[in-house]
């Protein structure tokens, strides 16, 4: 089972104790999966569809605590690819459907003509609780989560850009930045921030994706600090390599042209252990001398050495 589908789950099993977050929450599903039929003369009908049996469960238990109706429930089996059912919720005309429509504000009627509502009702999402349920419905009605063990991604999927800029708004609200894309005929809200999306899974009340979510993010945080830590390792051990190394050809240059005759007593006896020791680092290298000198002397006489040698290569034209 998908992350997203466990959050989903879990967001299905909480149905809302106030009446008003249940009409909020009820309202978003129904606008994010649902569809509109005309039977007749102002009559009309709402299919609501999903694949998740869950999800099915709460819009059947939300309609029945908001309007006190029983509505019809079919499963369809899919048979492209043996994926998963479909599960759809009718309410007919006669079971109050254009009633409903009107309650969760999708429907409103202006000179004896039906028109559709393609803004989140204000009336609806006027307590923060009542924010929280509408933006959970809009999850389960059409929204996703990424895996976040391969990316931080979450997203509400619409028809309609003006509802798209009022969903992003309501985000907004609750102080995280979504944004919008147009995916062909669809506008997608989405964040993209590990962050956000663990205070949007809080305000929706999904708190044990939330904590999975958490645990993941510590894992890869704790993966990729010790990455970090590798690769300096790394990189400072390849550092000194390099300066070892280049600083044992100029002492051997210094050796074959000059001799160390021609070095004072301290850089003659530190080119000496740097020959011997090639290995050993510069605090190991300050240790053997007597008396012992510090790093920061012994990479300042081999630094010495170094100038000495560049002055022999240009003097012999090298």
């Amino acid at each position: 089972m998908s992350f997203s589908m466990k959050t989903k789950n879990e967001l299905s099993r909480e149905v809302p104790e106030d009446a008003c977050c249940r009409l909020a929450e009820l309202s978003a599903l129904i606008r994010m999966s649902g569809t509109i039929q005309l039977i007749g003369f102002q009559k009309l009908n709402i299919k609501i569809l999903t694949e998740n049996a869950a999800i099915a469960r709460k819009i059947f238990t939300l309609i029945k605590k908001c309007f006190g109706i029983h509505t019809e429930l079919r499963v369809r089996k899919n048979r492209l690819l043996k994926k998963n059912n479909h599960y759809v919720i009718i309410i007919n005309s006669n079971d109050g459907a254009n009633d409903i429509l009107k309650s969760v504000g999708i429907l409103c009627i202006r000179q004896d003509q039906f028109e559709l509502e393609y803004r989140i009702p204000k009336d609806i999402i006027e307590k923060e609780c009542c924010k929280r349920a509408y933006l959970r419905g809009a999850f389960l009605g059409a929204g996703s989560v990424s895996d976040p063990s391969k990316t931080y991604h979450l997203e509400l999927v619409t028809s309609n850009e003006e509802y798209s800029e009022d969903l992003k708004e309501l985000i907004q609200y609750f102080g995280l930045s979504a944004k919008i894309v147009q995916r062909k005929h669809s506008y997608v809200v989405y964040l993209k921030e590990g962050d956000c999306i663990v205070d949007l899974l809080n305000i929706m009340g999904a708190y044990s994706a939330l904590l999975n979510l958490e645990n993941i993010r510590i894992v890869k945080q704790m993966r990729n600090n010790v990455n970090r830590i590798v690769n300096c390792e790394t990189a400072n051990l390849s550092k000194i390599v390099n300066a070892s190394i280049r600083q044992i050809r100029n002492i051997e240059y210094i050796q074959k042209t000059k001799g160390f005759k021609i070095l004072p007593d301290g850089l003659r006896e530190i080119a000496e252990l740097r020959l011997n020791y090639r290995e050993a680092s510069l605090k190991e290298l300050g240790e053997m001398l007597n008396p012992e000198v510090g790093k920061s002397g012994v990479n300042h006489r081999l630094r010495k050495i170094e100038k000495i040698a560049e002055k022999l290569k240009n003097a012999r034209g090298e």
